[in-house]
């Protein structure tokens, strides 16, 4: 595996990510986790090789990549818009961070020659507000995922927020999630979490997972 780094369109949205990595540390972002049990669990459930291609789609500053170190996992990619996210992950890791393949992109842009089994996203597709970027996402999990790959998703629920870094949200129900991954994807399950932030408030989010056909 080589280490690599992809650089992203200088848009505003990177811009925007940018800022909010420069002016505020890991544990101070409202997705902070200290221990991602729940992407751990699924994807444990889903009984990967440790050579998986795993990929954490807008993983930024989240520890899973160390938690995945710890497990065995050999083939790591961590994709963020935000090069100072990234930065901090590897100042994190020291060592270890070499051993992982740093993508710098907009997910809308992301390109790679890479297919990957397991696609886990935390809190990046709702961000994704029109059709088109929605359309985007969607092709670009078809294209990478590798067929009986798994996709294992967490977007805001009906009940979460609609704003989030200052930024619109989009709320998903099981419904409405299945219905976007309805072409090409088995449904396995969904279920609703609530997320307790570094600033004693509470996010709804709703984890899905699909195996793709």
């Amino acid at each position: 595996m080589q280490n690599n780094e992809c650089l992203g369109d200088k848009n505003f949205s990177k811009k925007h990510w940018e800022n909010i990595y420069n002016l505020k540390n890991f544990n101070e972002v409202s997705w902070y986790q200290e221990s991602p049990k729940t992407s751990i669990d699924l994807i444990q459930s889903v009984d990967p090789d440790k050579n998986a291609y795993i990929i954490d789609v807008g993983g930024g500053n989240s520890n899973l990549v160390d938690n995945l170190i710890e497990l065995g996992f050999k083939n790591i990619f961590v994709l963020d818009i935000s090069l100072k996210a990234l930065e901090k992950s590897k100042q994190r890791l020291n060592e270890k961070s070499k051993t992982i393949n740093w993508i710098n992109s907009d997910i809308k842009e992301f390109k790679t020659n890479e297919k990957f089994d397991i696609w886990h996203d935390r809190a990046l597709f709702h961000f994704l507000i029109s059709e088109e970027d929605i359309k985007k996402y969607i092709e670009s999990v078809n294209r990478f995922l590798k067929p009986a790959g798994y996709l294992i998703i967490a977007t805001f629920s009906l009940k979460g927020p609609k704003k989030c870094s200052g930024l619109d949200t989009k709320q998903y129900s099981e419904d409405s999630i299945r219905k976007i991954f309805n072409k090409g994807f088995e449904y396995i399950k969904s279920f609703e979490e609530i997320h307790n932030t570094p600033f004693n408030t509470t996010q709804s989010f709703i984890w899905n997972v699909f195996k793709k056909l």
